[in-house]
Formats: C-alpha cells, sequence, structure tokens
C-alpha cells in the first residue's frame, strides 16, 4: 500500500489539499468526470499553475455560478485565503461577511485565477441552481449516497463531512442532520470532500500521515460575532480525534474547519518524517502571502517502510505486522454484523469474521474479529465501537509470515479470470482464481461458476522450474 505524508507548516484547506493531489498526479478530466456523479451544479472548477516563495504548485479554485457570483468572486479575490468555508464555521450564516481584523481568510484558494496561468473551467451541462439559503446535512448525504460513486469514495467523503457537522451541531446545539450550511459553504464542502476522497482513491488510497497541525493567530468575523483562532468547529474537530495544534505568528486563520475534517478523517498519524522513502511530490497553492512561511501545502506520496520482524533464518516468506481487533457482541442483530464486515472491507480491512462464543452468564454471543493494517487501526476501532454494541474493543499487534503474492489473468472460454498465485521463494506454492472475476464470467456467460473456476485452474499455466 503506497502512503502519503501532507507537509502542513501554513496549515491546510480543502483546495490546497486537492491543488496538492492534483499536482501528484491525479488527471484534472478524471476529478471532473467523477464530481460530474454527484448531479451537483451551477459551479465550475478552474486550476492553473503558480508559485509561492519560488516553488512551482497548482492552485485550485471552486466558483460558483449563481446570481451572486460577482460579487462573490470580487469579495474572495480581496479579502480571502482560504476556502469560502462554509459560513465561517457558522452553518446559519446565509450571507457574506467581510473579513476584519487580520483579514479573516477562512478560504485561501478562492482567489479569481483568469489572467494567472492556465484555466480549465468545469462546463456544465445543467443549468445553475435556483440561489437557495442552505442545505442541510442529512440532505448534502443523501446526495453523495444515491450517486454512482464508489463505495469508498462516499464513506470516507461522507466521514470528514459527518466530523464537520458533528462540530458545528455541537457548537450550536443541533443534531448532526439538521446542521445547515451556507449554499456557498455547502457547494465548497461537497466539492473539497468528494474531491479529496476521489483523489486519493485514484491514487491507490495510501495511508495518510501529516506533520505537526499549525494555525495562527487573530480574530475572524463572522454571523455570530467575533470569534479566536483556531475557529470553533476547527477545535471541536481535532478535540473528538485528540489532534494537538500548535499556533504559530501568523495573524490568519491557516487551519479551516474543512481542512481540519479531511485531516481527521484520513491522517492515521501525526508528526515528522520517519523512514519515508518518497517517490513524488505535489504542492498545493494558498493565495494569501504569508510573513514567516510559503503558503502552500506538500503532498509526498512514497512508502512508510518500518522495521520489520526478523525472518527466522532459511525461511523464504514474507513478514509483515497487522492489528487484530476484536469485541464479544450478545445483542447484536446478525443483518448488522453483515453491514459492518462489508464497511470494514470497504475502508481496507484485511478480514473480518466472527465466531460463536458463550459469554458471562451463559450468554450465547459472537466474536467478531478484525485483521487491520496498523494505519487504519484506529479508524476501524471507531467503526466497531459506532456501528456495533461494543463497549470497547481489544487491540493487539500480531506479526505474520505469509506466501508472497502475485496476481495474474488467464484465458478460459468464458473470457479472461484474474488468479491469485501465492510464492514461497522460487516455488509456487498455491493458485487460486479470484472469485469476482469468476462470478463475473459466470454471469455473463450463464454458467454455473464452478465451471469458471474449474476453467481458471486448467489454463493457470505450470510452476517454472
Amino acid at each position: 500500500m503506497p502512503s502519503l505524508y501532507l507537509d502542513i507548516p501554513s496549515g491546510l484547506s480543502g483546495d490546497m489539499l486537492l491543488g496538492a493531489l492534483l499536482d501528484l498526479g491525479v488527471p484534472f478530466p478524471h476529478l471532473e468526470a467523477e464530481l460530474r456523479k454527484l448531479n451537483l451544479s451551477g459551479y465550475h472548477l478552474h486550476i492553473h499553475r503558480a508559485s509561492r516563495s519560488g516553488i512551482q504548485g497548482v492552485k485550485f479554485d471552486v466558483h460558483l455560478e449563481h446570481e451572486h457570483e460577482h460579487e462573490h468572486e470580487h469579495e474572495h479575490e480581496h479579502e480571502h485565503e482560504h476556502e469560502h468555508e462554509h459560513g465561517h464555521g457558522h452553518p446559519h450564516h446565509h450571507g457574506h461577511e467581510p473579513a476584519v481584523d487580520h483579514a479573516h481568510s477562512h478560504d485561501r484558494a478562492h482567489a479569481h485565477p483568469h489572467g494567472q496561468g492556465h484555466a480549465h473551467p468545469l462546463d456544465s451541462s445543467n443549468p445553475a441552481p435556483p440561489h437557495v439559503h442552505g442545505r442541510r446535512f442529512a440532505g448534502i448525504r443523501d446526495l453523495i449516497t444515491a450517486s454512482p460513486l464508489g463505495d469508498w469514495v462516499k464513506q470516507r467523503s461522507l466521514g470528514a463531512f459527518h466530523r464537520l457537522a458533528v462540530a458545528e451541531g455541537k457548537i450550536h446545539g443541533e443534531p448532526p442532520d439538521q446542521v445547515q450550511f451556507h449554499e456557498v459553504g455547502a457547494v465548497d464542502s461537497i466539492i473539497d470532500f468528494v474531491g479529496a476522497a476521489i483523489a486519493l482513491d485514484y491514487l491507490g488510497r495510501p495511508e495518510v500521515f501529516s506533520g505537526p497541525v499549525v494555525d495562527g493567530t487573530g480574530w475572524v468575523r463572522c454571523a455570530h460575532g467575533r470569534m479566536p483562532i483556531p475557529v470553533p468547529a476547527t477545535l471541536e474537530i481535532f478535540a473528538a480525534r485528540g489532534v494537538a495544534v500548535t499556533q504559530c505568528e501568523e495573524p490568519h486563520e491557516l487551519v479551516t474547519p474543512t481542512g481540519a475534517a479531511l485531516l481527521a478523517e484520513f491522517v492515521t498519524a501525526f508528526g515528522p518524517l520517519a523512514g519515508f522513502v518518497p517517490s513524488r511530490v505535489g504542492y498545493g497553492l494558498g493565495t494569501r502571502t504569508l510573513q514567516s512561511r510559503p503558503n502552500l501545502v506538500r503532498a509526498v506520496l512514497g512508502t512508510a517502510t518500518t522495521a520489520a520482524p526478523a525472518t527466522p533464518a532459511g525461511s523464504e516468506a514474507e513478514t509483515d505486522t497487522v492489528m487484530v481487533l476484536e469485541t464479544n457482541l450478545d445483542d447484536l442483530s446478525p443483518e448488522i454484523l453483515g453491514h459492518v464486515a462489508e464497511r470494514a472491507f470497504a475502508l481496507g480491512a484485511l478480514d473480518v469474521f466472527h465466531t460463536p462464543v458463550q459469554m458471562k452468564k451463559h450468554r450465547p454471543g459472537t466474536l467478531l474479529t478484525l485483521l487491520a493494517p496498523p494505519a487504519l487501526a484506529e479508524r476501524l476501532t471507531e467503526l466497531l465501537l459506532t456501528e456495533t454494541t461494543a463497549f470497547g474493543v481489544r487491540r493487539t499487534e500480531a506479526t505474520r509470515r505469509k506466501l508472497a503474492r502475485e496476481v495474474i489473468t488467464v484465458p478460459t472460454p468464458f473470457g479472461p479470470v484474474s488468479v491469485k498465485l501465492g510464492r514461497l521463494g522460487s516455488r509456487r506454492i498455491q493458485a487460486s482464481p479470484e472469485f469476482e472475476s469468476c462470478r463475473e464470467r459466470a454471469e455473463q456467460a450463464g454458467v454455473p461458476i464452478q465451471a469458471v473456476y474449474d476453467a481458471a485452474r486448467q489454463a493457470t499455466p505450470p510452476d517454472r522450474p
């Protein structure tokens, strides 16, 4: 699995993260095409290359096509550094407040890019929607869930959005589903959260690590008055995840609530680079010129190396480390167990299984077990605690010896089928047709799946001497 390290000494906003991921190699047309699946109209996406402190990177912008577009763009060009940031952390804000005090920059991305390099507009075929006051999180969730986007993209983007809705709901005393986002902020948030998941999915769903979180100082003005930096929603999101924050001397908001939610959802660990082998580097740019640091996010794609346990002498097997997550359940519906297993696999679990057990007071129960990469242990633990009746999850680190794996494609009378090979050094030990590949061919040909399995086994070439 690839790894991604986010270097964020100038904070983070959704548009800066997307700029960095595009600079890493995510094709802009792919991002456009996937976002169109949302059936969300009335906006344009723009990217262009620019530099900050002599470093070239990608500037990503979202512009709306509603009736206040020109006024909105003018305000953001002169006043904002971050994204349109969702009612400035306050979801009931239905108007645009000019920045004061420290030139409140809830969005460093949305200065208009025309004339600043090559821009690529998203030409939506749908007319701009009528101007509305806002969108509730429940409606946004329905919009994303009903789309034909992939399950991983939907789950992770909704996970990030839910963190923002929970924070706003706590601040304003409302259930998360009823939190209402200003229309400008709602569209921006949807693009940021879903776009980030689309980009990470394209990059191979890397394990995401981040440098220490740094925010600025001072005050911002919003519909509810002057608020200190970090703004309340950002602090609530970090408090819920347990993320440490350090302030610097910059008199501006550097981490937006959207940026905070993206970090809380996707990052598995925070700290300096350690044992990381870089392969590609991308830069996402902000708009404002900062006093003490370049206004950019650096995204490093590569491999996180860890000290592997010693392999026994004479062994040719591979080794790795996994986390074993377990919980005992005696009051959970079997249907929910199946749902949890599906979600766990979608989030990256290596295996999920349940075993009948006898619990205290002689009650029959179920032992639910997940095997997970260490970097996903926290996320999958959270899944078990929120989606089951568990009051606790046991976590054990385990080492594995395993066969080296390789997937080949073999021709069969029913079409090509994927076959997984297992090798111990130079010897092939296992050859197993992949179930999903066999099922697809069986359904297309109208034959029993066992016939496809048998044909794939026969077509698998013998092991090389």
